[in-house]
């Protein structure tokens, strides 16, 4: 399903006058799809390389489904150039989302992707009944969409991590209240079945 589409804001040269005018090769957003798995992880390996299996975050990841209806894509053509998911942990006792990884192609940054991604799942969250979310990032950038570091400052991640990064957003009124003690993945683990049984595979 195709979510919205958005031009790149890339900028040429007007013919005679040396002025700068939008151009728009668009993308557009999307739900993530099981097809979608490898261009996804070849652009995460090129954002951040291997050693994004060694972040904190990726602790709360690992063996694990990203929350269902909240992993999304966009995509310029037949391209995959950004990826977003998000994932069930307990702050606590308190259930939330954690956001990430986010990434963005090289050859698309500055084009509003990454917000939009972001904007868009946050919307998403939101309306799928979600009380908050955490993160680990930029602190000056997230801030645009509301994260600060007062909800999060009694809890824990599972490693080291700077305390500055570590974010958290309401999507209620006290959608995070209480949060305190260490954070721990509570997502579907993968192979299991949605009514927490193993998966068997056939014979």
């Amino acid at each position: 399903m195709v979510i919205q589409a958005f031009p790149a804001l890339a900028a040429v040269a007007v013919a005679g006058f040396g002025l700068l005018r939008p151009v728009a090769p668009a993308f557009r957003l999307r739900d993530e799809r099981p097809r979608d798995a490898s261009a996804r992880e070849a652009l995460l390996d090129a954002s951040f390389g291997p050693s994004r299996f060694a972040k904190t975050c990726e602790r709360l990841r690992e063996g694990r489904l990203p929350a269902d209806g909240s992993s999304f894509v966009a995509v310029d053509g037949g391209a995959i150039v950004g990826t977003l998911r998000f994932w069930h942990v307990e702050c606590g006792r308190v259930p939330a989302l954690m956001l990430g990884p986010l990434a963005v192609a090289a050859s698309h940054r500055s084009a509003g992707i990454g917000g939009a991604l972001i904007a868009h799942g946050l919307r998403r969250a939101a309306r799928l009944g979600h009380g908050g979310v955490v993160l680990v990032g930029d602190a000056p950038y997230y801030a645009r969409f509301g994260f600060a570091r007062a909800p999060v400052e009694h809890l824990v991640l599972p490693g080291p991590v700077d305390a500055e990064r570590f974010l958290g957003l309401e999507l209620r009124p006290g959608g995070l209240a209480g949060a305190r003690g260490r954070v721990a993945a509570t997502g579907l683990i993968v192979g299991e079945r949605r009514d927490g049984e193993p998966l068997r595979r056939a014979a």
